[in-house]
């Protein structure tokens, strides 16, 4: 082989190798920003992931929401109609959270079980709920409450 088509050889192995190895690393990166969705029911079922973070949704218990005087912790209990989980967040809710709305939360399960959330995400008007939090609902045999006008596709 002459020198010539050696080094062009290289040079393509060279490229194919970094093109390889950039995809490699931006998959990676893609995957671990991925937050998947589980219901109350996937969460109790053992489904949901316990080392990384996930979305958890669903409606807000009446009477469950208990804040802390001293800080910004708040604690709710999220339900689809036939599991209940704990949720804890720390830091300043939306103004469209209330008991008895669907919300999406973003964060990590405990060790113990209380789903730790770092981002809350509430329904924007009357008549929206989080298409994940409908499905889920829905799945579970739910009825709507009254100010949600949402069909699940």
């Amino acid at each position: 082989m002459n020198p010539r088509r050696r080094k062009l050889l290289l040079s393509v192995i060279f490229i194919v190798a970094g093109v390889g190895i950039a995809t490699a690393l931006a998959l990676k990166a893609f995957q671990s920003n991925l937050l998947y969705f589980y219901s109350p029911v996937q969460v109790a079922a053992g489904e949901a992931p316990t080392a990384r973070p996930f979305r958890i949704g669903g409606l807000v218990v009446e009477g469950s929401v208990k804040r802390n005087p001293e800080n910004l912790v708040v604690r709710f209990t999220l339900t689809d109609t036939l599991e209940e989980i704990k949720v804890d967040y720390e830091g300043i809710l939306p103004d469209l959270f209330r008991e008895g709305q669907g919300i999406v939360a973003n964060g990590q399960l405990q060790p113990d079980g209380t789903f730790k959330a770092f981002e809350v995400l509430a329904k924007h008007d009357e008549n929206y709920m989080p298409p994940e939090v409908a499905d889920a609902l829905s799945k579970a045999g739910a009825k709507f409450p009254d100010s949600t006008h949402y069909t699940p596709p």
